[in-house]
């Protein structure tokens, strides 16, 4: 059965996009397929938040499974299109285990009774509706009294109210009493701000210069630039956008484009080019050899209209506006208890897990308990983006190691908010004098001096890995920049436990394998296999997979001989003596590890045949083609490597890895952090057991 939610505003400007994404995201995290659904839509274009959430959550409906009438059939026949929306909703819903749907935006139906056309759809539809009260300018006995009045209103149209989300609150504003739960999501100004793919829409441009990357930064504010370009550049704020006019953008452009990317000068949002007078050839020429991530927007209108039509301008949703979205995501997961959402809801949690459901959880798991998290590679742009991100989403502490004042003007210049990063130079006296000493005692036995120390540990990898060591920070992710040696030998130096070891998580489309050593050893010994398979079922009870071991081999029980085949099967016993509580199989091959009907024949009285979730290969070669195999031809997602048999985690980076791989490793470390006693124990830890 199809369980859905509706989410109904009483006015305007009510921000329940934010918790229409926040629903959304719930819901990925408990069923395989999450639907949208917008009753009724604008004319003539395609809705913004319908195509922000299919793009976000990776939704593989088309956009017109997602929309329901326009609001001119509405005025038509409003009878009709009731009944034509929920047709559409149900041939949506029979796709889906969940639908989240989106009510109208008080444009087109007529605000006194829009509500009660939202109510009586819900009704129609049999779907609770999340009550979203705009609190902005209201006192919290005008709130409290909006919040009764909409709740009658949802009765009067039998439709049954699951909570009430009351938006743009003002700071300290409380929860007030109702019958159902009720949360608060506190205005925050960067959801108003609109972006630069906004601004662009509304004044009809196109890009002129710059990345498209660009179109989603916040505008903080609008400048018309009507003076000379040194009064222009004293009136300069963070985050503006500059309209100037065309033809005397050879006189202001070039400086403007300067001051963005000067230490000094504020960054701005974009450049708005009005009148569509073309630069003259010399100026052309000059500005399409310059490499700038500044967004140039060259529009026909003129500069008053450009100006007016820019000013009317509201921040909203859409597919490029990633910090938004991040924002928003955030606000509701902090102040809405989704559990308690998901049990007014009876949304039972499925056995799939997608790669979306597993990438989800590791947010979840590393916002359960901040982890602070050192990234050595500091002044990589893709760095300085995934850390954005993570500050947004609230998933670790971040320091960035590099120079202070080179990584804030970057960060500024790609639109990025760093602002709760920490920034720390490895070449601080009083840390360099401090780590040269620790590293000295901890490799003396190798001969280091204190002397020889000092150079070695203004290395980001070593400076970043003696933050962890010293409790500075908690645990430490590179490698963007920098080779795999580079990255983990000091965390082999300095933190090593035991037998250092790799797994990949592989996220197929319905669940998470478990695959080690896929990157570090070699060729391990029985002993070392049998440390590899007790480590990788750890690390795969932290991240809540079952661990069901199989030991791998091109051999399955008794079958065959050889050296190859006895050190898996040595392994195998070794495993079961160490940790008789674990399940675990070998030697055996892959397809009777996977498939129940081959293990059925080849190991019928087996707990772990045909449904192993750890594969432990008995090869660094094995284990990298198989990975790679299973990646390219399964089109799986592949998490890792992750490091384990260290004291503390540190993560290392494909030198090709994106924003959202750089993302994921983060979050992987602060959830590894998260459970660092739990790692050291003999024991698997039960709460992170799921299945």
């Amino acid at each position: 059965m199809t369980r859905a939610v509706y989410v109904a505003a009483g006015e305007a400007e009510s921000n329940k996009g934010t918790v229409a994404l926040g629903l959304v995201e719930l819901l990925s995290r408990q069923v395989e397929s999450v639907g949208v659904f917008r009753p009724v839509v604008r004319e003539g274009r395609e809705d913004a938040l319908i195509n922000t959430i299919r793009s976000r959550f990776q939704l593989a409906l088309p956009y017109d499974a997602c929309a329901g009438v326009t609001y001119g059939e509405v005025h038509a026949d409003v009878e009709r299109a009731a009944g034509d929306v929920v047709a559409r909703y149900r041939a949506l819903a029979r796709q889906c285990d969940a639908v989240v749907v989106i009510g109208t935006d008080y444009t087109d139906v007529g605000a006194p009774t829009e509500f009660g056309f939202n109510a009586r759809l819900a009704a129609d539809l049999g779907t609770p509706v999340i009550n979203v009260v705009n609190a902005r300018g209201r006192t919290p006995a005008q709130v409290a009294a909006a919040v009764e009045l909409s709740s009658r209103e949802l009765a009067h149209h039998h439709a049954r109210e699951l909570a009430v989300v009351v938006t743009r609150a003002a700071e300290g504003l409380a929860a007030t009493s109702h019958p159902t739960p009720v949360f608060v999501l506190p205005e925050t100004s960067s959801l108003r701000a609109p972006t630069v793919a906004d601004l662009l829409n509304a004044c009809d441009g196109r890009l002129f210069l710059g990345e498209r990357d660009g179109l989603g930064r916040e505008v903080s504010a609008l400048m018309v630039g009507a003076m000379s370009l040194p009064g222009i550049l004293d009136r300069l704020t963070e985050g503006a956008a500059v309209i100037i006019p065309s033809d005397r953008a050879a006189a202001l452009l070039p400086g403007l484009i300067a001051a963005h990317t000067a230490p000094g000068f504020p960054a701005l949002s974009a450049v708005v080019m009005t009148g569509g007078t073309d630069l003259p050839a010399p100026v052309d020429r000059l500005l399409s050899g310059m490499a700038t991530p500044l967004p140039v927007i060259t529009t026909e209108h003129d500069t008053f209209d450009t100006a007016a039509r820019l000013s009317a301008v509201e921040g909203r949703f859409t597919p490029e506006a990633g910090g938004k979205i991040d924002t928003a995501l955030r606000l509701f997961s902090e102040h809405v208890d989704g559990r308690l959402l998901l049990e007014r809801l009876a949304i039972a949690k499925t056995d799939v897990v997608t790669p979306l459901m597993f990438e989800y959880e590791l947010l979840d798991r590393a916002r359960a308990r901040r982890r602070h998290i050192v990234l050595p590679e500091g002044e990589e742009p893709r760095i300085l983006r995934a850390a954005d991100i993570l500050l947004r989403r609230g998933v670790a502490e971040l320091t960035l190691l590099g120079d202070e004042e080179r990584i804030r003007v970057q960060a500024a210049q790609l639109g990025l908010d760093l602002a709760g990063a920490g920034v720390i130079s490895p070449f601080d006296k009083e840390l360099r004098e401090r780590f040269a000493r620790e590293y000295a005692a901890v490799r003396a036995h190798r001969g280091m001096t204190v002397e020889l120390a000092r150079d070695t540990v203004t290395d980001v990898s070593y400076f970043g890995t003696l933050m962890v060591h010293t409790g500075m920070a908690d645990g430490m992710v590179s490698g963007s920049t920098h080779t795999t040696a580079h990255t983990i030998r000091p965390a082999f130096e300095i933190l090593r436990l035991g037998l250092v070891s790799s797994v990949f998580f592989m996220c197929l489309a319905d669940r998470v394998l478990v695959y080690g050593d896929c990157a570090v050893n070699p060729h391990p010994t029985a002993e070392q296999l049998a440390d590899i398979a007790i480590s990788s079922a750890r690390t795969a009870a932290l991240f809540g997979v079952e661990p069901r071991i199989a030991m791998l081999s091109y051999s399955t029980g008794t079958s065959g001989a050889g050296a190859d085949v006895d050190k898996v099967r040595a392994a195998t016993e070794l495993v079961r003596e160490r940790r008789p509580d674990l399940q675990v199989e070998g030697p055996i091959q892959y397809d009777a590890a996977v498939d129940p009907a081959v293990a059925r024949t080849k190991m019928p009285e087996s707990q772990v045949a045909g449904r192993a979730t750890v594969f432990v290969v008995p090869d660094l070669n094995t284990g990298n083609n198989l990975y790679k195999a299973v990646q390219r031809s399964a089109g799986a997602v592949a998490v890792g490597p992750v490091l384990q048999g260290l004291r503390k985690p540190v993560n290392d980076l494909s030198r090709g890895a994106t924003v959202a791989d750089i993302v994921t490793t983060v979050a992987v470390t602060a959830a590894q952090a998260r459970y660092e006693r739990a790692r050291h124990e003999d024991e698997l830890p039960e709460a992170a057991t799921r299945r």
